[in-house]
């Protein structure tokens, strides 16, 4: 994670690497609940994804919440198809590191969600978190549907008055439809569970992100 000497830039398309039709093996269960990483998810979960740097500590910010039924690490809104770890990581894919959160509405919303999110890294860094300098490392949120696009950018414009008052620069984070997301090899998923002391990267603003109640 931490080791990425690549400068940091969006890569041409062209520059990308092949890649490959069939995906990358990975995990079959989440390491620490052990439900399917891929399903059948409970009948009525919904799915979000967000890049925010190291996917390690993003991952393990959002397996701890209440609601939450799975989540895994992967990459997408690149170029490459099918890609491995050091094809991310040589910078040319144009993928950036993201997890993906399954979760039951019912017991904790997109919203709540959205605050791990903005409080979880520093959303104004363009395309780098801390030491982790390149696209792969931007802020980002993929949303799967207008409901999720208006809350989220509803929270952004929210958090963003909070975070210039702290003397932050300004937002840096992309909102995308959510593109294909590829799943990361096995031994990154649910990573500082099996790696306890492991690196995690991610340290926040230290700014709190107003709910839509306002709270």
């Amino acid at each position: 994670m931490f080791f990425s000497r690549k400068v940091a830039r969006m890569p041409d398309p062209s520059e990308a690497p092949a890649g490959r039709a069939a995906p990358i093996p990975t995990a079959v269960t989440h390491f620490v609940n052990g439900a399917p990483l891929k399903g059948p998810y409970p009948e009525g979960a919904e799915q979000a994804m967000f890049g925010m740097g190291c996917f390690w500590g993003a991952e393990r910010m959002f397996w701890r919440l209440p609601g939450v039924v799975v989540t895994a690490v992967g990459y997408a809104a690149g170029t490459t198809p099918n890609p491995t770890y050091q094809e991310v990581c040589d910078g040319l894919t144009g993928h950036n590191e993201v997890v993906r959160v399954i979760f039951n509405p019912g017991e904790i919303s997109y919203d709540q969600l959205l605050t791990i999110f903005w409080e979880g890294h520093d959303p104004t860094q363009g395309l780098r978190q801390g030491n982790d300098v390149g696209a792969q490392y931007r802020s980002g949120v993929y949303f799967y549907s207008d409901a999720q696009r208006q809350q989220a950018e509803d929270s952004r414009d929210r958090f963003a008055p909070r975070l210039k008052a702290k003397g932050y620069g300004a937002i840096t984070t992309e909102i995308l439809p959510a593109p294909t997301f590829f799943y990361a090899e096995d031994y990154h998923q649910q990573y500082l569970a099996k790696n306890p002391n492991g690196y995690c990267g991610l340290g926040g603003t230290g700014v709190s992100c107003p709910t839509e109640t306002g709270a």
